[in-house]
C-alpha cells in the first residue's frame, strides 16, 4: 500500500469540466498535452478513462488514465504463459498515461496514482490478467520497475504486472 502521509489530505475522481487542465504541468509534454487537449475526447468516446488527484486546494495534482487492452501470450514470460489457455492473447488493464504535476513531486503522489488505479483493477467486473503501463522513458521504467513490473518481450516500453500480484498486495 503507498506510504504517502499527505494521501488523507488528497482525493481521487474522474476527470470533468470543472477540473483546470491549464495550469498542469509535469515537465513532459506529451503527458501534458493529452491532459490538456485529449483526455476529455477520450473519455467522452470511451477510449479511456481519466482520473485525477486534486490537492486540497481542488489544483489537480496528479491523473491517469485507464482503458481495457490485451497482451499476446508469446509476449508473456514462458513461466508465465504456459499456465494459461492456449488463447492469442489475454485481458489486460492499460495505464496508458501517469503524471505528477511539477509542484507536487517528491510526496509520493505517483506510488497513490498507480495504488488507485491498481484498486479500480482489482475492483472492476471485467476480467483482466494483467495490469500494463506504457513506460515513457528509462526514469519511468525505473519507477515501474520498483513495484517488480516485468518487461513485455516485443512491446518497448510496455511492461506488466500479473493482477493476482496485484491483488496480494491489497491484503
Amino acid at each position: 500500500m503507498p506510504k504517502s502521509s499527505a494521501s488523507n489530505d488528497y482525493r481521487f475522481e474522474p476527470l470533468n469540466p470543472k477540473h483546470n487542465r491549464d495550469a498542469f504541468s509535469s515537465g513532459v509534454e506529451a503527458l501534458d498535452r493529452y491532459f490538456r487537449t485529449q483526455a476529455g475526447q477520450d473519455m467522452r468516446r470511451r477510449i479511456a478513462s481519466c482520473f485525477v488527484l486534486t490537492a486540497p486546494s481542488g489544483f489537480v495534482a496528479g491523473y491517469y488514465t485507464l482503458s481495457a487492452s490485451s497482451i499476446a501470450l508469446a509476449d508473456l514470460p514462458e513461466a508465465l504463459s504456459k499456465k494459461l489457455p492456449r488463447y492469442p492473447a489475454v485481458p489486460a488493464t492499460l495505464m496508458g498515461r501517469l503524471a505528477v504535476d511539477q509542484k507536487y513531486r517528491g510526496r509520493g503522489l505517483g506510488e497513490l496514482l498507480l495504488f488507485d488505479a491498481f484498486s479500480r483493477t482489482l475492483r472492476s467486473e471485467v476480467a483482466s490478467y494483467a495490469f500494463a503501463v506504457d513506460a515513457k522513458d528509462e526514469t519511468a521504467i525505473a519507477f515501474y520497475r520498483r513495484y517488480r513490473f516485468i518487461r513485455l518481450g516485443s512491446a518497448g516500453r510496455r511492461l506488466f504486472l500479473p493482477v493476482a500480484e496485484i491483488a496480494a498486495l491489497f491484503v
